[in-house]
């Protein structure tokens, strides 16, 4: 996930832990009644290195409650393994405060390893609307948005000036550009995260959504994909490889690896979270100040990004409730939230932020974010979304690499999310 995951990894982009993975032996027992006391944070890696810091400023200011980070591989997938794991320990579970997947809000409060948490406690009315929703399930409140995310088409402005075009607005001028205007300047035509994994599953989310598809329904009971627009959006992805202007290369791309050709001068055009267009203006960027970032195309204009982003979550078997709840409220208050902005390079939940002037000056992508963010859709929601992930993985990949047409890749797809949501 990168956050890209969202945020990040991917799709999310996930927090940095500095600290190193920790074994814990005997947890300490909480005080009599007043749920406080010292915590684990578990988390997916990063590369940008902010949390820690984040962490020491509580950790000096509340005696008796520091945090200890536990860093789970940068791999969604494998994140939600080891969570799934440790969770299923009940009353051993090492970890008190979990940084999740939005996508995995569902899963978790279903299965009980998460607790549903008070509303009130939290700044719920200050944040982007679409991302509270990722938060709740059958009607509770059962995390807190901590990063958000949408993806971003990111284009070489220099060549678009040069061959005096706009950014693209459909999937038509995408194809073009990338078909005609990407090989004369020696450069590969569009990507994403293609290869199967998490940043697939969104890919092709995004695909479906912007054609006017959808995948579930009803919190996973109903399937919906076997739809004309479902079969358009595979078939922009599977056309793109079929004809050249998505490069094969792109078939092995998680979201660094898409990110690394975008800065070294290899596309005119990536999919990836708003971090990507941080890391290409980076010094040593090969594009540094010739890139530009727009919303995501769809077939007759903007297209529809997945919602990306974490929630902070309590495992049911917290050791200090209390203290996990009030590490959220400082992790999602403003000035923290600023800092996972300016420090993280993540994009945060306070809506305030986006109109920030200063802000927008650092970062001239945030109105883009803004607009993209309220117009994502959550990835398909079911309380079994590993398996309606890996699912989406296999089918799409197989037509991508053209084992399977997009007609009989969204039949066979439908099936086997039946055979899930049964």
């Amino acid at each position: 996930m990168r956050w890209t995951r969202a945020a990040g990894r991917g799709l999310l982009v996930l927090l940095v832990v500095l600290t190193g993975y920790v074994a814990f032996g005997t947890r300490a027992q909480e005080g009599p009644g007043d749920g406080r006391g010292p915590l684990t944070l578990a988390t997916a890696g990063d590369l940008t290195g902010y949390l820690g810091p984040l962490l020491e400023g509580w950790n000096t200011t509340h005696p008796g409650e520091g945090v200890t980070l536990v860093e789970l591989p940068d791999s969604a997938d494998e994140t939600h393994a080891q969570m799934v794991t440790d969770l299923r320990g009940g009353e051993r579970s090492r970890f008190d405060v979990l940084n999740i997947d939005v996508n995995w809000t569902s899963e978790f409060a279903a299965a009980g390893w998460i607790r549903p948490l008070d509303a009130d406690r939290f700044p719920l009315g200050t944040f982007l609307p679409p991302v509270v929703d990722t938060a709740t399930y059958d009607g509770r409140l059962y995390a807190v948005p901590y990063v958000t995310n949408a993806g971003l088409l990111l284009y070489r402005k220099d060549v678009l000036e040069e061959e005096g075009l706009p950014p693209p607005r459909t999937w038509t001028e995408l194809e073009r550009y990338a078909e005609t205007v990407a090989p004369r300047h020696g450069l590969g035509g569009y990507a994403g995260q293609f290869l199967p994994y998490e940043g697939l599953t969104v890919n092709a989310a995004e695909a479906v959504y912007s054609a006017g598809g959808t995948i579930l329904g009803d919190e996973g009971s109903r399937v919906t994909v076997d739809s004309a627009a479902a079969r358009e959006g595979i078939g922009f992805l599977v056309r793109g490889v079929r004809e050249g202007w998505i490069p094969r290369e792109a078939l092995t791309y998680k979201e660094e690896e898409s990110k690394q050709a975008f800065q070294d001068g290899r596309l005119l055009f990536l999919r990836n979270w708003p971090y990507a267009y941080v890391g290409a203006s980076a010094e040593g960027s090969r594009v540094a100040g010739r890139i530009g970032a727009v919303p995501l195309p769809g077939p007759e204009g903007p297209g529809t990004s997945v919602l990306g982003g974490s929630n902070l979550a309590v495992s049911t078997h917290a050791r200090h409730p209390d203290t996990a709840a009030r590490l959220i409220a400082y992790l999602t208050s403003e000035p923290v939230q600023r800092q996972v902005l300016t420090r993280g390079a993540l994009p945060p939940v306070r809506a305030d932020l986006y109109e920030n002037p200063d802000l927008i000056r650092e970062f001239p992508y945030l109105p883009t974010l803004r607009e993209s963010v309220l117009a994502a859709a959550p990835r398909p929601r079911s309380p079994r979304y590993d398996q309606v992930s890996l699912a989406v993985q296999a089918v799409v990949h197989d037509a991508m690499t053209g084992h399977q047409t997009p007609e009989a890749a969204v039949r066979r797809l439908a099936r086997e999310l039946d055979a899930i949501a049964r």
